[in-house]
C-alpha cells in the first residue's frame, strides 16, 4: 500500500525536476492525498522507529544521496545499514521524510535547508519521543532521529561524588552556572535530564526548560516544570532565557550555549540569582572556559572572564566509551570552581586548571584521564579505549604506568 502511494505521488513529478523544485512538487502532490494515506506513510516511518527501540539503537538515518537506499541504525556506537528492511529509491525516502513534517516544519526546512523538531508516537500505552532533524543532502532529503530515553537515568548512577552532587542541587546552592559538555552523542542530554529530575524530586520550586527541540518531558513532582521549545513556544534561547526571568523560576535550563548572545545572556541571568544549567560542544573543562571567553568580542573578554569566575560552579565534560561487553559507559571530567580556579580564570591562567583538577580528587574533581584509568582498573573498559578516548595521551600513559 505504501509503495503504491509513493508511486502515485512520483508519477506526477517530472523527471527533469531536481533539488528544491522536486521537493516542492512532491509536497504539492502529497497535499492532494487524504489524511488516511498520509498516516500510512507516517506509520511506515514509525515502524522503523519501533524497531529502533527493539534493537536498542540510539540513532536512525533515512534517505540522502549516499545512504544507498538503506535504513541505518547506530547501536552501541556503531552505525550500520539494516539491509533486511529493504532498499528504497531516493524519491521514496523523500516522500517518507516529508510525511512526518508539519507545514511549519516544512517552511523552516525550505528557509534554512534543515529543520529540527521532536517526534512523538504512542506505542502500547507509552509515549515515545525522538529528537529529529531533516536536511538537504545533494538535493534530496535526509533524516536523523535520536531516541529519547523513555526512562530517566537515575542520578545516583552518574557517579558524582557528594561534594559535586551538592553543587548540582537546588537545596544546597540557589544560584550559579553549571555546564554539561561533550561532543554530539556523548550523553549530555541524559546527564542533564538526570540532574533536572533529581532536583524535581527533592525540592519545591519552578524549573523552566528551553530546548531545541524539547526532548524529555518532565512531569511536575515537587517542582512545577515548564517546557518551551524553540520555534514552537519561543523564538530563541536568548529570548527564552530573558522571558524566564519574569516567570518566577528557580532553575533555568538553556538547551545549548551555541552563540555569543546566548552565552552573555546565561551569564547575566545567573548574575540575577538563578541556577542555570546549559550545554556546550567542548571536550574538556579548560576548553569550555576558553571557548566561552573566546566567543565574546575582544573588548568584552576581560569583563566576561571576571563574570564567569564569579558565576561558574561546575563543569562536567563527558564521553561515551565502549565497554568490554560492547555497550557504552560514561567517562567524565569534573571541575568544581573553587577559589584557586576562580583566580586562574580571572588572571587568564586557565592552563593551570587541569593540574588543579588532577590534585583535587577529595573535592570530587577528576580529569578525563583519571576517570578512564578508573574504568580500566574496574575492568569496565579496555586498555585500548583508555588511550583512544583520552584527551591528554601523555598524562594517561603516565597514569597507566603508575598502576
Amino acid at each position: 500500500m505504501v509503495t503504491s502511494i509513493i508511486e502515485k505521488i512520483m508519477g506526477n513529478v517530472p523527471d527533469y525536476a531536481t533539488d528544491i523544485e522536486r521537493q516542492f512538487l512532491i509536497r504539492q502532490e502529497m497535499k492532494k492525498l487524504g489524511h488516511d494515506k498520509i498516516n500510512l506513510l507516517k506509520n511506515q516511518v514509525n515502524e522503523y522507529l519501533i524497531f529502533m527501540r527493539k534493537i536498542q539503537a540510539s540513532d536512525i538515518e533515512i534517505g540522502g544521496s549516499t545512504a544507498q537506499g538503506y535504513i541505518w541504525y547506530r547501536v552501541y556506537g556503531k552505525k550500520q545499514p539494516r539491509t533486511e528492511l529493504g532498499q528504497f529509491s531516493l524519491d521514496a525516502t523523500n516522500v517518507l521524510c516529508q510525511s512526518i513534517l508539519s507545514d511549519k516544519q516544512w517552511e523552516r526546512l525550505i528557509d534554512w535547508r534543515a529543520t529540527d523538531f521532536s517526534h512523538v508516537i504512542q506505542n502500547n500505552g507509552a509515549m515515545l519521543r525522538w529528537r529529529s532533524t531533516i536536511y538537504f543532502d545533494m538535493g534530496h532529503l535526509a533524516l536523523n532521529m535520536r531516541a529519547i530515553a523513555d526512562k530517566i537515568f537515575p542520578f545516583n548512577a552518574l557517579g558524582f561524588k557528594p561534594a559535586i552532587a551538592k553543587h548540582l542541587s537546588l537545596g544546597h546552592e540557589k544560584q550559579g552556572l553549571i555546564l554539561i559538555t561533550g561532543i554530539t552523542g556523548s550523553g549530555k542530554s541524559t546527564t542533564m535530564d538526570s540532574i533536572i529530575d533529581a532536583n524535581n524530586q527533592s525540592f519545591a520550586g519552578h524549573i523552566v526548560i528551553i530546548g531545541d527541540p524539547i526532548e524529555q518531558i518532565h512531569l511536575s513532582k515537587k517542582c512545577i516544570v515548564r517546557h518551551r521549545e524553540l520555534g514552537r513556544d519561543v523564538l530563541s534561547f536568548k529570548d527564552g532565557a530573558i522571558q524566564a526571568l519574569r516567570q518566577d523560576p528557580d532553575i533555568i535550563v538553556v538547551g545549548e550555549m551555541r552563540d555569543p548572545e546566548t552565552i552573555m545572556t546565561c551569564l547575566e541571568i545567573t548574575d540575577t540569582g538563578h541556577k542555570v544549567f546549559s550545554t556546550l560542544h567542548t571536550s574538556t573543562a579548560v576548553e569550555t572556559i576558553d571557548r566561552i571567553i573566546a566567543e565574546c568580542p575582544a573588548i568584552e573578554q576581560e569583563r566576561i572572564r571576571n563574570r564567569l569566575a564569579d558565576v561558574l560552579k561546575v563543569v562536567v565534560s563527558q564521553k561515551l566509551v565502549p565497554t568490554r561487553e560492547d555497550k557504552l559507559t560514561m567517562a567524565k571530567e569534573v571541575l568544581l570552581v573553587d577559589s584557586s580556579v576562580k583566580a586562574a580564570i580571572r588572571n587568564n591562567n586557565t592552563h593551570e586548571i587541569y593540574q588543579m583538577i588532577s590534585e583535587r580528587g577529595h573535592l570530587g574533581m577528576t580529569t578525563m584521564e583519571q576517570d578512564l584509568v578508573r574504568l580500566y582498573r574496574n575492568r569496565i573498559i579496555s586498555k585500548e579505549s583508555v588511550y583512544d578516548y583520552a584527551n591528554n595521551k601523555k598524562r594517561v600513559h603516565e597514569l597507566m604506568l603508575s598502576e
